[in-house]
């Protein structure tokens, strides 16, 4: 039944002029967003350029290795000589009369750095003294001639960085925060650093502001982890390369058959063979009799802590390899703690937001009912505006918010997300004729839907759906939700290990057969349009995507249907909230029309 009554919904669709409703800027001192519709950006190489080309040559790459004193014999590796190094590339201007190897610099000589940080550089790509094409090369060729120096660090045990692979652990911490303090006090920077990346190298901006270091001003983690364990384990549910990503991936990338292998001889090598097998088996941080490595590689609660720059989150709605709980509900969570905080959320996948090859490959239910208007040419403007603010002072502050793409294309502007002005629509599933009450092995699938809409309609946000379970015997269950649409294409999905049925990561060890719980499962992140006269459709099995029921979880119960509740967050949102990205013809915008 209907629990919570709606107003009428709208018709949602591209206006013809891309208004948005949007904060009023007085005097901007560029294009907001949703100002730029009209603008003409160069669009003849892999990545976007800044509209304005800065007036600064681009010096000798410098190679530097910063020391790292932290690092001591109780660490091993490097430790134990007393010598741990991280290494990093760096570009500067040229500006006329300034001489960068000198002491003492004037204020119009000293600059910025924008720093990319990951373990890439000579394992799978090109050497820190060579600009990547993955991100380097965006970032020097945009922002050096701007006056911002830009560097590419390698973490431990990686490129010429010497000690062991921590895989994000504490020792790797250390050494991107030395590589941070070294930056901002050289005699040529004027004292603050922003780091950018995407994936591990996103990871590291948020590994930075866990230690409040003063000269880290800004941070842009694209599609980072905010913790390894979060990331690979979900109420439980492992993927697949959980218990082997330190030493099964990353751990081999120190180790290539010289003499600096004994440099990986470190305690959190050692421990990554004992944790990820064992999270796998109890779904938990084993933070059992002292045990820190899960902990160790979990950031948020120390950057809400110690941070003190900005934010500038950015996420693939459709990335599966980093999942969009990496940015929500943490943008809420960061702005809570007082932090300026905007995100970028489009519907591209484990990507950049301006790369045409991504993009362009996403399969059905994956991104591809919103390309090409993904694409956001507009993206290095963005982030030198950001920069200019947050890095030098200059421009305007930014509107705080988050800029979200639905699935089909559209784009609009949200002081948070989910957004204040939710609504929650709360049914029963029993009213929604499930087929059978028996999931797990040999059972199912379970199918039940909803609809059809009686308006066009956003479901924006982390639907729920709580499930009166009662496993049937002492390996519990596993479960997994697909949420539908009438074309079977997908929207979003669920997962959860029984014995984690409150949510979170602190479950049980196990649950009494025939005892009754109630599942709080949680949609991952999802924003989605629905005309009018579409339904949308639930599929209930024992797993799906690349998730891994452990043993203590792949037995079958029963699902109380009248006692089981889904929750859809809704938003009303019209033509008006809607505003036109540049470079894109606009009309009849992904099946939809104003």
């Amino acid at each position: 039944m209907l629990a919570v009554l709606l107003p009428a919904m709208f018709s949602g669709c591209f206006g013809e002029d891309g208004a948005a409703n949007v904060p009023d800027e007085e005097e901007a001192a560029y294009l907001q967003p949703w100002e730029r519709a009209d603008e003409i950006y160069d669009a003849s190489d892999v990545f976007s350029r800044v509209t304005v080309n800065g007036s600064y040559g681009i010096d000798t790459v410098r190679s530097v290795y910063v020391d790292v004193p932290t690092i001591t014999a109780a660490d091993g590796g490097a430790g134990l000589t007393g010598d741990a190094v991280v290494h990093l590339g760096l570009w500067l201007p040229v500006i006329d009369g300034c001489d960068w190897e000198a002491g003492n610099l004037s204020e119009e000589c000293r600059v910025p750095v924008i720093a990319e940080i990951g373990p890439y550089y000579n394992d799978g790509d090109v050497d820190a003294l060579t600009p990547a094409e993955r991100l380097g090369r965006f970032l020097i060729e945009n922002y050096v001639p701007h006056g911002y120096g830009v560097a590419q660090v390698s973490v431990f045990g990686t490129g010429e960085s010497n000690h062991c692979m921590d895989l994000m652990g504490t020792d790797e911490q250390r050494g991107i925060d030395a590589a941070v303090s070294w930056l901002g006090s050289q005699g040529w920077s004027n004292g603050k650093v922003g780091i950018i990346g995407k994936s591990y190298d996103g990871s590291t901006p948020w590994q930075a502001a866990t230690f409040g270091n003063p000269y880290l001003a800004t941070i842009v983690p694209m599609s980072g982890l905010v913790g390894v364990h979060e990331l690979m384990w979900r109420n439980g549910s492992m993927e697949a390369r959980g218990a082997i990503m330190h030493n099964g991936v990353y751990g081999s990338f120190g180790i290539d058959g010289d003499a600096d292998d004994v440099d990986n001889a470190c305690e959190g090598y050692a421990e990554g063979y004992a944790n990820g097998p064992a999270a796998y088996l109890l779904g938990n941080m084993v933070d059992y009799a002292g045990n820190t490595y899960w902990t160790e590689r979990s950031f948020m609660g120390r950057v809400l802590e110690n941070y003190n720059g900005s934010v500038y989150i950015i996420q693939g709605m459709q990335d599966w390899n980093v999942d969009p709980h990496m940015a929500f509900p943490i943008h809420q969570q960061v702005a809570d703690a007082g932090i300026e905080i905007k995100t970028l959320a489009g519907q591209w996948a484990h990507d950049y937001p301006d790369r045409v090859s991504g993009h362009s490959s996403q399969g059905v239910g994956r991104g591809a009912e919103a390309y090409p208007y993904t694409l956001r040419w507009d993206w290095a403007d963005e982030m030198l505006y950001w920069f200019d603010w947050y890095l030098k002072g200059e421009g305007d502050a930014p509107v705080l918010g988050v800029e979200m793409q639905d699935n089909r294309g559209g784009w609009r502007f949200e002081s948070t997300w989910p957004s204040e002005d939710t609504q929650f629509m709360e049914l029963s599933v029993d009213s929604l004729g499930p087929t059978d009450a028996m999931i797990g092995p040999g059972y199912g699938p379970v199918t039940f839907s909803y609809g059809p809409f009686e308006n066009d309609t956003y479901i924006a946000g982390m639907p729920t759906l709580h499930l009166s379970a009662t496993p049937h015997t002492t390996q519990n269950g596993h479960v997994f939700v697909e949420m539908t649409d009438d074309n079977g294409i997908h929207l979003g999905h669920a997962v959860m290990d029984l014995r984690f049925h409150a949510g979170g990561r602190d479950g049980v060890i196990q649950i009494t057969p025939f005892s009754t719980v109630v599942a709080k499962m949680e949609f991952m992140p999802l924003d989605v349009f629905l005309a009018a006269g579409e339904s949308i459709h639930f599929t209930v099995t024992q797993t799906g995507e690349d998730y891994v029921p452990s043993p203590a979880s792949v037995g079958h119960f029963t699902v109380n249907w009248a006692a089981s509740t889904l929750t859809l967050p809704l938003v009303e949102r019209s033509c008006d909230d809607l505003f036109q990205v540049p470079m894109i013809e606009y009309g009849e915008s992904a099946g939809r029309v104003c």
